[in-house]
């Protein structure tokens, strides 16, 4: 069964499992290493003091029980743990002792014991009877061992303590400059487009990181392999596509001049229109293929007034066909207005944005083409008199191909597709919403 290092759910995160894992981890050495410390140190303090017990008991019984007078007080043996010594006559009786308040009996075998007096615990040398028969007895605090050893256990662990928080807030940085190099790699990704696919740099990227970063660029690569094979697919389609209908129109209009009038008139008239509308298609498919694939133009600041004149002249021989009133409306205050892009992809937003207003508007309806300059934000309004969109297809009419249903206007549904397209690369944004003062369609375009 496979052990996950992190939890599931919010505390998924490096930081957090490696707080989850450490943080533990250094209790235990820290306890462990207290531990150890205290039982180390409590060994060898014990065997050192035992052998001075023994040495100043030996020492004493050699001078036939005569030691120098120096009383001990209950805080030199408890707190610094003095050494109390106690000589026993033959007859086992007390002698002499260096803490009268100390009345421990003499023990019957000579050598070291642990016993408790007076609610304390002590540690006891005693010797064998010398020559004369006197008997000498060492006591020390095992109070005061104990707490020796403690002592020492905790200024062993003390640098453990202290490098804790440090070595927390190294981790943390350590970890935060990681998850920083995987968010870099993160955005380089994010700003991958089916126009612009490169491979992620694999500079500074962590060892441990690399093979995904490898395994995501061959996946881009394929995935660019992908869009470059279908971008020509599409433009050799449409290029083999445009030759043979062209030669069809050319043939209806060499047909129109000995078509009798009637039945076979009506199925002309479809006839031509499908034709008309296979060759728009085709032109709309070689115009997006070369979109896509182009090398996109440097940046530069465009005058939007100007660009929108030639877009006007370019389009009013159709709205003059359809009847359509197609004028520019810019205020007085708005000033001169310029947008830093690339003046094609410009070009190509601001066209079919207006061509696709003519196309749906009525004959004899108006479109207007407003440049607004609000709050120092430029603006373009694209305003038709046409029927609008329902407001649960707005999100749908960028799509490739999709056109509203019930609109009898000629068109192949790529128009705002292409535009869109285009308008990303400006970064530009283009926002579409319905009329309220009547019916029709307002479609803005503004820096995203």
């Amino acid at each position: 069964m496979m052990v996950h290092v992190f939890p599931a759910g919010s505390l998924c995160s490096i930081r957090r499992a490696l707080l989850l894992w450490l943080i533990p981890l250094f209790v235990l050495v820290g306890v462990a290493s207290a531990a150890v410390a205290y039982w180390s140190y409590g060994h060898m303090a014990n065997a050192f003091m035992d052998d001075q017990m023994e040495q100043l008991a030996q020492s004493i019984s050699s001078n036939d029980g005569y030691m120098p007078h120096m009383e001990v007080t209950s805080e030199r043996a408890q707190k610094w743990g003095a050494y109390a010594t106690q000589v026993f006559g033959p007859d086992g009786r007390l002698q002499v002792t260096t803490f009268p308040q100390l009345r421990a009996a003499l023990q019957p075998e000579p050598g070291f014991h642990d016993l408790q007096q007076d609610g304390s615990g002590w540690r006891v040398f005693t010797t064998a009877a010398s020559s004369t028969g006197h008997r000498v007895q060492v006591l020390q605090s095992t109070q005061f061992r104990s707490h020796l050893a403690v002592e020492r256990a905790g200024a062993s662990v003390l640098p453990i303590l202290l490098l804790f928080p440090l070595a927390m807030l190294v981790l943390w940085s350590v970890v935060a400059a990681v998850s920083r190099a995987v968010q870099d790699i993160g955005r380089q990704a994010a700003k991958q487009d089916e126009h612009n696919i490169a491979e992620l740099t694999l500079d500074r990227v962590p060892a441990e990181i690399k093979p995904l970063v490898t395994s995501f660029n061959s996946l881009l690569a394929r995935l660019r392999d992908a869009f470059a094979t279908q971008r020509r697919f599409v433009q050799d389609a449409a290029h083999e596509l445009r030759t043979p209908i062209t030669a069809v129109a050319l043939q209806l209009e060499n047909v129109r001049r000995d078509l009798p009038a009637g039945a076979c008139a009506n199925s002309f008239a479809q006839l031509e229109t499908g034709v008309l509308r296979a060759q728009r298609l085709v032109d709309q498919l070689l115009r997006m293929s070369r979109q896509e694939s182009a090398t996109p133009d440097p940046a530069a600041q465009v005058d939007v007034q100007a660009q929108l004149r030639e877009s006007i002249n370019t389009l009013i021989g159709l709205a003059d066909q359809r009847d359509i009133d197609l004028g520019l409306v810019a205020g007085a205050e708005s000033g001169p207005a310029s947008l830093r892009c690339a003046a094609g992809d410009l070009r190509s937003v601001l066209d079919n944005l207006i061509e696709n207003a003519l196309r749906y508007t009525p004959e004899g309806g108006v479109v207007d083409v407003r440049v607004l300059n609000e709050n120092g934000k430029l603006a373009v309004e694209v305003v038709d008199s046409g029927p609008g969109i329902p407001e649960d297809m707005l999100g749908r009419v960028f799509d490739r191909f999709f056109r509203v249903p019930g609109t009898g206007a000629r068109g192949s549904g790529l128009g705002l597709a292409i535009a869109q397209s285009a308008a990303q690369r400006c970064g530009l944004r283009i926002a579409l919403r319905n009329r309220e003062d009547r019916s029709g369609l307002v479609a803005r375009v503004e820096p995203a």
